[in-house]
């Protein structure tokens, strides 16, 4: 599968890349003192508290917090030497993704944080079953993810003020012509040839559709996460996520998604054909 990365994320990345461990097993993990000093908190008391929500929100989910949130101890030397033990935690992925998402919303450095352990816990959950698919199948499965985050992002936008229906269609426009380059939906439509009737998003690949889930995505969480107000505020956000989406794609040596082919099956017949072997 393409993945696409924000533009915060290659500066975010750095700085949590530099802290990772991997022990015996190959299994990734962070020091909370390490990744203290990352989110730039200055008192362990608070980040401690950042931590227990976490764990918190952890169990809540289902998780065992004991299997993400493992208690180590590790030494420090003293000003007039030998050492001191001082306790520390060891953190999975997605404790580190728990612990920014409880983090101070004002830091840039968490915002930074929310997208580098969103995007990565998000890509390995993908990556597990991803490579086993058919290009069929992942356009089937990336088309009903974009259809659930299609309704958070109605709903984020909503908070944001795009209320009337004319109104959510302006907003999707916008966000259309910043990864497409300026193209709208009338455009992109006319360009694959498709009927009124038919939807856009399901006459797209994989790539493109993955391009598209990740502009939703973003613009959902940016929304909510900067607390934008006003139409105005939604349509530039939107459209601006979607610029950096393309932008992203350009720097990787990517195809535009404008460019991209246009599958001889619509998501509507793979639905179809699936139903029938399912039956069978």
């Amino acid at each position: 599968m393409f993945f696409f990365y924000p533009e915060e994320i290659s500066n975010g990345e750095s700085i949590f890349e530099s802290i990772k461990h991997v022990n015996e097993y190959g299994q990734e993990f962070w020091y909370a003192r390490e990744l203290q000093a990352a989110l730039e908190y200055s008192q362990w008391r608070r980040f401690s508290e950042a931590i227990e929500r976490a764990k918190t929100a952890c169990e809540q989910s289902g998780n065992d917090p004991y299997e993400h949130f493992a208690d180590v101890g590790k030494s420090s030397p003293m000003p007039n030497g030998g050492f001191r033990t001082i306790d520390d935690i060891a953190l999975s992925r997605y404790a580190c993704y728990l612990i920014v998402m409880n983090g101070d919303p004002r830091k840039d450095v968490i915002a930074l944080g929310q997208t580098y352990f969103a995007v990565k816990t998000r890509q390995q959950e993908l990556i597990e079953s991803y490579d086993t698919l058919t290009e069929d199948q992942k356009r089937l499965s990336i088309r009903r993810e974009m259809i659930e985050h299609n309704k958070s992002l109605a709903e984020a936008a909503q908070q944001a003020g795009v209320i009337e229906p004319r109104d959510y269609a302006i907003f999707q426009n916008m966000g259309y012509k910043g990864l497409y380059g300026g193209l709208g939906v009338k455009e992109i439509h006319a360009r694959k040839g498709l009927k009124k009737n038919q939807k856009i998003l399901d006459h797209m690949g994989s790539t493109e559709l993955a391009a598209n889930l990740f502009r939703a995505t973003q613009t959902d969480e940016k929304l909510r996460r900067e607390h934008v107000q006003g139409k105005e505020a939604a349509n530039r956000t939107h459209f601006e996520v979607g610029a950096k989406v393309r932008q992203t794609i350009k720097e990787l040596g990517g195809t535009m998604p404008e460019d991209l082919p246009t599958p001889g099956k619509s998501i509507k017949q793979i639905e179809k054909e699936q139903k029938k072997l399912e039956n069978k």
